[in-house]
């Protein structure tokens, strides 16, 4: 297995776009209440609503473009 299907630049453009899905997932995560009976409006918080979907469809994009585009060897 000398040769993978990607080269070694592409597969690191396509582990930070994981990693940046991950971020954006663990921002994404918590603020429920501890008891059913209380209803918490910390999960309508800007982290929530606004900047985790974006990290997320960050690393989208970056997923794609690591498995798309192909990078021209430096001289």
């Amino acid at each position: 297995m000398d040769k993978f299907a990607l080269p070694q630049r592409n597969i690191v453009v396509i582990l930070i776009g994981l990693l940046l899905m991950i971020l954006g997932f663990i921002l994404l995560a918590g603020g429920g209440s501890a008891s059913p009976e209380e209803f918490s409006y910390e999960m309508f918080s800007t982290r929530r609503l606004t900047v985790a979907p974006l990290v997320i469809l960050a690393g989208i994009v970056v997923e794609i473009v690591g498995v798309v585009k192909v990078f021209r060897k430096r001289k």
